[in-house]
């Protein structure tokens, strides 16, 4: 045990100087935060290849509590049913997007009613509306043309629903996409090649969006 804290601690402290830290959130409300279990370090590896950066995935998932002293920048949650947040975590996400953090939640389908209000309690002060299609989290490594659509859910449109924080986004709400699915090696899925290169382009744009505006 000893070991392995002493390990983290130093992937912490490599973290910090050249590398950004994915993590996945473990939520209270029931819902099945651990929906994608490889999404997030198959996301880590291509960005890596695109870019020659260093990022890595946290190797536990985060929970609220031990967000501010995890190291993470780029906060993703997803899942399929309900997400729940105290007055006590909505202060802590708070003080984490305004450090710098950047909170990207995915609906799986079924979250999304769930996971918009959870984040209007969390950021009562923020602008909110649809991300536009010039912003850069689809214009840095890659140049895409809105939310890729990866699996059918209700067959609407893709919506990117952005958090706003004088002028900065803060957090992402991402829905009718399933990017995260995308995420996930080839064989839980089966989705074709291509719309794997385009959910993880767009989460490449996400992650590097997380680096530019800490």
């Amino acid at each position: 045990m000893r070991k392995a804290f002493i390990i983290l601690g130093m992937m912490l402290i490599h973290a910090s100087l050249s590398a950004q830290v994915l993590g996945l959130l473990k939520y209270d409300g029931g819902g099945d935060w651990y929906a994608n279990p490889t999404a997030l370090r198959n996301l880590s590896n291509y960005y890596n290849k695109a870019t020659n950066a260093k990022s890595f995935v946290l190797p536990q998932e985060v929970t609220i509590e031990t967000l501010l002293t995890s190291g993470v920048s780029f906060l993703h949650a997803t899942g399929h049913g309900r997400i729940e947040f105290t007055e006590s975590q909505r202060e802590t996400l708070r003080r984490f997007a305004t450090r710098g953090g950047f909170i990207h939640l995915d609906d799986n389908y079924g979250m999304k009613d769930f996971a918009e209000s959870q984040l209007d309690l969390c950021f009562p002060e923020a602008q909110k509306e649809d991300v536009s299609h010039s912003h850069e989290i689809f214009n840095n490594v890659f140049s895409l043309n809105g939310l890729p659509k990866i699996h059918e859910h209700d067959n609407e449109t893709p919506r990117a629903i952005g958090y706003y924080i004088q002028g900065e986004l803060i957090a992402l709400l991402t829905i009718e996409s399933d990017i995260g699915d995308g995420w996930e090696d080839e064989e839980v899925h089966n989705d074709p090649k291509e719309k794997r290169e385009k959910a993880l382009k767009m989460g490449s744009n996400l992650v590097h969006w997380s680096i530019v505006r800490d």
